[in-house]
């Protein structure tokens, strides 16, 4: 356990490293204290923190930067946020797909960093299919959903189907199931595959996974904005490997999934800090983040991706205001 002294100085160290970027030396400290110290005091207190991993000395200086663990510690004891200035800005209710657009540029614009947005998952529903036989045991099956997007996919059968009994298992895909979420047309075929003829179920079967695959495929769940805005961080700008990292992560959208699926795990505003576990793997980036509702019912998560070196507290009131402008747009849209 901390004494108020070290998480005085602890607290000072990392709010004035947030503010200027260049490591904190005990005589900087002194003052950004404002405790009647002598620098052998301070440097004494600082030894301890480091000792205890919660701040860092880089070799180029004789100054310490907070280390993962103190940002946590610092977020989760010592940060205090001021009632949000940011409830000037609006969403206006809109087509789903625009409100999430301009919520990650909502985000992108008052951070200054990244904004992210995970889209809510549409249902996987069809309004039609279709089978074309294009070759001995290789057919085309030709989805299209409510909105009237085609998607094709091309399956290979263990059998021959004959124009015939393709015709009979569209129809009967069309006549029972049409409206239907495809996750439920799936599990009542598993239930009605004895009252089935054995080759058709197989075929229908085959056909709801491709029209979930392509219905799946066809939304663009990870919106970012604001990538561009990292060159003229100086975290990064300085050093081109910590930049080339934090845009993979943007290119492996099925990373970021993950990251915020965790994030949208629990309700209210999550900050996950670089390094100090496996769910933000770079030391450099550090994520803030929140669920948003739709009628009540958390469907998606929001947040700003950005350096560790980041005013957690602005973040939090940018990312919560956001969150409550998103589920009031996406709920109030008819």
């Amino acid at each position: 356990m901390l004494d108020d002294r070290s998480k005085l100085l602890l607290k000072a160290l990392v709010e004035h490293y947030i503010a200027d970027g260049q490591p904190v030396g005990s005589r900087t400290l002194s003052r950004a204290s404002g405790l009647e110290l002598s620098p052998a005091t301070i440097r004494n207190v600082m030894s301890d923190l480091e000792e205890l991993g919660l701040i860092a000395s880089p070799h180029t200086s004789a100054g310490r930067i907070p280390t993962a663990r103190g940002y946590r510690l610092f977020v989760d004891t010592m940060l205090t946020v001021q009632p949000s200035q940011y409830g000037s800005h609006s969403l206006a209710p809109d087509q789903p797909q625009k409100v999430i657009s301009n919520a990650a540029n909502l985000l992108s614009n008052l951070s200054q960093f990244v904004g992210i947005v995970i889209a809510p998952r549409r249902s996987s529903v069809f309004r039609h299919i279709e089978f074309l036989r294009l070759s001995e045991r290789r057919l085309l099956v030709i989805i299209v959903s409510p909105d009237g997007d085609v998607q094709n996919r091309v399956i290979f059968t263990e059998l021959d189907y004959s124009p015939a009994q393709l015709a009979e298992a569209a129809n009967f895909l069309n006549t029972n199931y049409v409206g239907m979420d495809i996750d439920n047309v799936r599990q009542r075929l598993q239930g009605e595959v004895e009252s089935l003829r054995s080759e058709i179920a197989t075929l229908m079967q085959a056909a709801v996974t491709v029209s979930s695959e392509a219905i799946i495929e066809t939304q663009d769940e990870v919106i970012i904005s604001g990538e561009r805005n990292l060159l003229s961080v100086s975290d990064f700008s300085s050093d081109m490997g910590h930049l080339r990292r934090a845009f993979e992560l943007f290119e492996q959208k099925a990373q970021l999934m993950r990251l915020m699926d965790i994030a949208g795990q629990a309700e209210g505003v999550r900050i996950f800090i670089g390094g100090e576990s496996q769910v933000v793997p770079f030391e450099d980036l550090s994520i803030v983040s929140s669920p948003y509702e739709v009628d009540g019912k958390i469907v998606g998560t929001l947040g700003v991706i950005g350096p560790t070196r980041m005013a957690y507290d602005r973040m939090i009131q940018i990312v919560d205001i956001t969150s409550k402008l998103v589920s009031n747009a996406l709920s109030h849209h008819k």
